[in-house]
């Protein structure tokens, strides 16, 4: 973390080429004590705070969860070992440095820009501060959030440092997480309660009321059942998680798609397109980088889990990671709309062109969600497949919040909570035919195997595993077969946690620990 703070980041990073309000022009020759003097000036820099979310290669937090849970093994070419070791829980040097580094980055703009929000002339406009804090503060809750998830426990900062503070000694999660939860509640206290519809097609892709209001359920029911406590650090309880998700389904104009596989640009049945009534908060992508490599505005992930090194239509080319375990594909119901709207089987498809070549790890199943497709393809627009794949990245739907408000309803007000499943198993099944009864005793099964089905493949399992703790994560986890490639043990000892960069922990000069079952 020190190489981080000990440089200013320059706003002269500001990325000209992503979607909509992200297109602002790098600003040059700025320093810090002349920039932050006027509202356009605060949202260039607020604009580098969302610049951080597009940072990610093959350490997508996204991608490597899914490695880690049982969605997934690590595939990709047979001399590509770092997905596997993910896949595996196996030790790599400084593996997670780019998670470390990207998450701090946007951690410290964040900082710097709450820091200079009373300097900057505000006019006539009282309430733009309030919003622009809002969404920093929000940005910084998320940053951590992924951070106090992957490895635990974290050094948290919430200023600008100076340089006898670069070694700031790693705080307890309880600490992280009750920053986290303040940061959210501020957001959606202050962030505007404009429903999904009044909300101008340029914003899309800024955080809302709702996306804060979604997240404050997401962490809770994270923190709450990681860490086996009541309320979220003492700063949010069940009842107020429960009526944050409550004013997203009653107040925030959402709702789900009629079909499901009309979600994904690659399930092929009338792709309903971004930003449409189910996507509270995604995280935009662009081609226009055009083969820039220092632009950083396309979707890496896709190129990651598209088919290694073949164009099969509709699909376009990838590396091959994240195989999808057949047993994903086998706990849908056949009569499940979302299994061949999640995954590619090249059987089912007579994909007859496919060649396994140099792909590890074969399964016949591929990512169908995200992958790449052919027709639009970022080399037919003028860019490289390799890092101009455009298609955004979903971090809240409104299924997800369905389903947790359901789960966080089945002590009290079981019919609710019946309510909320039933809609989501009925879009899937397009009828009632798919529908179970919760009980208090059976409900949070059900719920916890319809969230792995509805939301395969988008960076949730994991985490949902390990909130129910470690015997359960290891008996969904662990992979036995008679093929050694396919074998995945999980390491209860790790509890889940990843290993911290060998780097980050030697710059600190020891103050820094290395996470139970890693090498220091």
């Amino acid at each position: 973390m020190k190489k981080i703070f000990a440089s200013i980041i320059a706003i002269s990073v500001f990325a000209a080429c992503s979607k909509d309000f992200l297109e602002h022009s790098p600003v040059d020759q700025q320093t810090e004590t002349s920039f932050y003097q006027n509202p356009d000036q605060a949202l260039q820099a607020l604009v580098a705070v969302y610049n951080q979310l597009n940072i990610g290669d093959f350490d997508n937090i996204h991608l490597v969860s899914e490695l880690a849970s049982d969605n997934c093994f690590g595939g990709g070419g047979t001399s590509d070992l770092t997905w596997k070791q993910w896949d595996r829980g196996q030790e790599s040097s400084n593996m997670n440095l780019g998670v470390w580094q990207k998450y701090y980055t946007g951690i410290y703009r964040a900082n710097v820009l709450l820091s200079k929000l009373e300097g900057v002339n505000w006019g006539a406009d009282s309430t733009l501060k309030n919003t622009y804090a809002a969404e920093a503060r929000f940005l910084r809750a998320y940053f951590y959030f992924d951070l106090v998830r992957f490895f635990g426990n974290v050094p948290l900062v919430t200023k600008q440092l100076t340089v006898s503070e670069y070694n700031t000694p790693q705080a307890t999660p309880a600490d992280v997480y009750k920053l986290i939860a303040e940061d959210l509640k501020f957001a959606a206290e202050r962030l505007p309660a404009i429903a999904y519809a009044g909300i101008p097609g340029s914003n899309y892709g800024r955080v809302t009321k709702w996306a804060a209001e979604s997240l404050i359920g997401r962490v809770f029911l994270y923190y709450t059942g990681y860490y086996n406590q009541n309320d979220l650090a003492g700063v949010v309880t069940k009842a107020q998680a429960i009526n944050y998700l409550e004013d997203v389904i009653t107040t925030g104009g959402y709702d789900l798609v009629d079909s499901f596989p009309r979600l994904w640009q690659a399930a092929g049945r009338s792709f309903v397109g971004e930003d449409n009534k189910e996507t509270i908060w995604s995280i935009k992508f662009t081609h226009k980088g055009l083969g820039n490599w220092d632009q950083k505005n396309g979707n890496r992930m896709q190129v990651h889990i598209g088919i290694r090194n073949q164009v099969l239509n509709p699909y376009y080319k990838g590396w091959g990671a994240g195989t999808v375990n057949p047993r994903l594909w086998n706990a849908y119901d056949g009569n499940d709309t979302r299994r061949n709207a999640s995954i590619i089987s090249i059987e089912d498809e007579n994909l007859t062109g496919y060649a396994v070549g140099d792909q590890s790890q074969y399964t016949g199943y591929f990512w169908k969600k995200y992958q790449p497709l052919n027709e639009g393809n970022a080399d037919s627009k003028g860019g490289n497949f390799q890092i101009d794949n455009y298609f955004d990245n979903i971090v809240i739907r409104y299924a997800d919040v369905l389903l947790m408000a359901a789960e966080l309803n089945l002590e009290g007000n079981l019919s609710k909570a019946q309510t909320y499943y039933n809609q989501v198993r009925d879009r899937a099944f397009l009828g009632t035919s798919g529908r179970k009864t919760l009980t208090t005793a059976d409900g949070k099964r059900l719920i916890m195997e319809e969230r792995r089905l509805e939301l395969a493949l988008e960076g949730v399992r994991y985490w949902d595993l390990l909130r129910q703790g470690m015997n359960v994560a290891k008996a969904a986890i662990d992979n036995n077969s008679s093929d050694p490639q396919f074998v995945v043990n999980f390491r209860t000892e790790t509890q889940g946690l990843f290993k911290i960069p060998e780097q980050e922990i030697n710059l600190s000069s020891g103050v820094y620990k290395q996470n139970p079952g890693w090498a220091n």
